[in-house]
């Protein structure tokens, strides 16, 4: 087992699969002790039926928790082995359902005694074991069927990741990243508007000088996305969030979030009620990126750009609350 002590919690599918392994080879065995001719694999098919139930293929795969293929294979092998039988289903003629034959419920008297004795045995090693598996099993299954292991460990790549993420003001020598990384997006779906070559090649004077900010993300020093915080002439809302955009490249690391955050700490910073902005409906991960930091649909704005259909805003005093 030193292997393991070495890989740590990372090889638990190989450690799971050698303990199951070891037991399903076991399994067999005890069958054979016991003069009965079923193999482990078909075991979970055959205790179901066995409890007096029929049932499709269907039935019995979402009954045991395994995979349409998988159950249909063992029925035709059962099948084979004269342990159950297909009839049709009376009340729905299209349907076949499954049950054990006449040897197979012979075989369902016989493996009785087997079932006490293996569950004797199991019983024996859990009262010499500090942890109850049974129960540790129960609960890795809830948890993993709330959130998967692949999701999980996503986030514990994006939050490592995003550690290495900074975001700094900007300076004019982020003009040229400034303008590709939005340009890159919007050309990817509509074209470049009058109000984006405005801002893009001129930030210093239609977004900063007229009270405004734009950050930058820095992954390990190398401009990776951009964000900018607009002052509005407006009676409702005082700033709009714009011109987010992050490299392909980048992406996946959290850092959209980051720079979202960062503008609505400045703006909160800036004593501003209401932030708003104009998405496209097509850019799912942008408007659940907005929803997440807590931005609502607006209806009834004027759209400034051409390919908005969504509007959002952000109502700053609950956001401070919840800070």
């Amino acid at each position: 087992m030193d292997f393991f002590k070495r890989t740590g919690q990372m090889a638990i599918g190989s450690r799971l699969r050698m303990l199951t392994d070891k037991i399903t080879e076991d399994a067999g065995r005890i069958f054979t002790l016991y003069g009965v001719s079923i193999k482990p694999k078909w075991f979970p098919v055959f205790f179901v039926l066995s409890q007096g139930k029929t049932g499709t293929v269907t039935d019995i795969a979402k009954e045991i928790g395994h995979s349409h293929p998988s159950v249909s294979k063992i029925v035709r092998e059962m099948l084979t082995g004269g342990l159950v039988q297909e009839i049709r289903d009376e009340t729905d003629k299209r349907r076949n359902v499954i049950m054990l034959s006449s040897q197979g419920q012979l075989m369902a008297e016989a493996i009785k005694a087997p079932y006490a004795d293996v569950t004797e045995a199991i019983e024996r090693i859990s009262e010499e074991t500090q942890h109850d598996l049974w129960e540790a099993l129960g609960e890795w299954e809830q948890l993993l069927e709330k959130q998967p292991l692949i999701q999980r460990v996503r986030e514990v790549k994006k939050a490592r990741e995003s550690k290495s993420i900074a975001i700094v003001p900007y300076e004019p020598r982020y003009q040229p990243v400034f303008r590709s990384l939005n340009e890159e997006w919007i050309t990817a779906h509509w074209q470049m508007e009058k109000s984006d070559y405005k801002a893009l090649d001129h930030p210093q004077e239609y977004i900063l000088d007229k009270g405004g900010y734009i950050f930058v993300a820095l992954d390990a020093g190398a401009p990776v996305g951009v964000c900018a915080l607009c002052k509005l002439d407006d009676p409702d809302y005082d700033y709009e969030l714009a011109k987010l955009a992050v490299s392909p490249k980048a992406q996946g690391k959290g850092i959209g979030i980051l720079l979202g955050e960062t503008v609505i700490r400045k703006a909160m910073e800036l004593g501003a009620q209401k932030i708003f902005l104009e998405s496209n409906t097509i850019l799912e991960p942008a408007t659940h990126l907005y929803r997440k930091l807590g931005f609502q649909e607006l209806k009834g704005h004027h759209l400034s750009y051409a390919r908005g259909n969504i509007q959002m805003k952000l109502t700053l005093v609950p956001f401070r609350n919840k800070e």
